[in-house]
């Protein structure tokens, strides 16, 4: 029996509506990186019309923004069957892998990225390269120049990452500035944000309990699991999910709040996951509907507001947050309440910037030329934006790149939402 969603592809009547919606469609122009497209070959590889080599590329390129279930007038349940020929797609590679390639892909996928103390230490790594001078010395004498070309690039638009002194004082639990909480808060702080953008959840507690609420960073949290389930490793996906809602079961929470597009699609999405566990179906959709984006709390809070900021901002919606999450109008609502913002709309903003996990990494080239669409969109501003505003890691560091590669890194700053409310606050991490 195939492993393949094939009773999905039959909802798809090949009308085209996706078409419009879909990244790769627009950039590469080929029917077969269209949705309509890679559902097609996904029903031929089922039927044993085509082999799973047949649809290697499409499915390969696809970024899963999943922009096209939006337009979709047959409610096609695009994500499924992605996950289901990406998970195909890796068994079947895997058979293929060396040891050594296999060996290493274990190491960064079991080893890595869930382990806290392993991320503790390559954050330490990276704010040592940065703050002892190393990295200015790698630039000036051109030792960078070694790297593959899409280590090269992020590797200048790096963050500036907090030290292991700094992220040890940083507090696990925030009493609300108010007489009274109101809500109690479960923040979850992500694996890739806490070592990569760690100020930014700092801020993001901060605001949260400047806007009334009681916060708390439990200890027992892990990584949600979206890097797994993007490459196909849907088993090691569910026994993280399995975690964190043990770990969250046990607090008396009002809500799960993060500030990660990717992450809060991948928590909101749990009950999906393990559909096939009934025991656990239940479970997961408490902890779902607990789990929301912080622009989704405080849009319906106060924040304490002392000072205008004078910035033409634009904004770059995560995929994530706005196809898989649903959550449009409240960062915008955000965005817009910032005394003496002028928001300028994005044109087709809701195109993917590209980034989709590591999608930019391990496809740097295809990732980059939809990144060039994207900033032609930026540059077609009547008024050009001093602030692009992101909701998510991913994309923060893509469009900071593409603000880099179109010589525009010193008139636009990229910045995530929380700190530009942040600013707006004067608060500091």
């Amino acid at each position: 029996m195939t492993e393949l969603a094939y009773q999905e592809t039959l909802s798809c009547v090949q009308c085209g509506y996706c078409l419009p919606t879909c990244p790769t469609y627009i950039t590469f122009k080929k029917e077969t990186h269209s949705p309509r497209g890679r559902i097609n070959l996904v029903k031929m590889a089922a039927e044993g019309k085509i082999t799973y080599d047949d649809m290697t590329e499409a499915i390969d390129l696809c970024l899963g923004c999943r922009a096209c279930e939006t337009a979709c007038p047959t409610n096609v349940q695009y994500g499924k069957i992605l996950e289901s020929a990406i998970e195909v797609l890796a068994k079947h590679k895997n058979e293929q892998l060396k040891s050594r390639v296999k060996v290493m892909k274990s190491l960064l996928f079991n080893q890595v990225v869930p382990n806290e103390q392993i991320r503790k230490v390559l954050g330490a790594g990276l704010a040592f390269y940065q703050k002892t001078g190393l990295q200015k010395v790698a630039h000036k004498t051109g030792v960078l120049r070694v790297l593959p070309e899409n280590l090269h690039a992020f590797e200048t638009i790096l963050p500036t990452v907090e030290g292991p002194i700094k992220r040890s004082k940083r507090e696990r639990f925030y009493e609300a500035a108010t007489p009274q909480a109101t809500f109690k808060i479960g923040f979850f702080v992500g694996c890739i944000m806490d070592t990569m953008f760690s100020s930014i959840n700092t801020l993001s507690m901060k605001l949260l309990q400047q806007a009334g609420c009681e916060v708390t960073v439990i200890q027992e949290q892990g990584c949600c699991g979206a890097l797994h389930q993007h490459s196909g490793l849907s088993d090691k996906t569910r026994e993280l999910a399995k975690r964190n809602i043990e770990a969250f079961e046990r607090y008396d929470f009002d809500y799960i709040v993060n500030s990660i597009g990717g992450c809060g699609a991948m928590l909101g999405e749990y009950p999906q996951l393990l559909d096939d566990s009934p025991e656990w179906v239940e479970r997961a959709e408490k902890f779902s509907e607990k789990s929301v984006d912080i622009s989704v709390i405080l849009s319906q809070l106060s924040l304490p507001y002392t000072k205008p900021l004078s910035y033409k901002v634009t904004y770059q919606p995560s995929c994530h947050m706005t196809n898989v999450q649903k959550r449009v109008n409240e960062p915008l609502q955000m965005i817009q309440s910032i005394p003496g913002i002028d928001y300028i709309p994005l044109p087709d903003a809701h195109m993917c910037c590209g980034s989709a996990g590591i999608y930019n990494i391990v496809r740097y080239n295809h990732s980059m030329k939809i990144l060039d669409e994207k900033m032609k969109h930026v540059e077609a501003l009547t008024e050009p934006p001093s602030i692009i505003v992101t909701t998510n890691p991913g994309c923060h560091l893509q469009m900071k790149l593409g603000a880099e590669r179109e010589g525009l890194s010193q008139e636009i700053r990229v910045v995530h939402l929380v700190e530009l409310l942040a600013e707006a606050c004067s608060i500091e991490a």
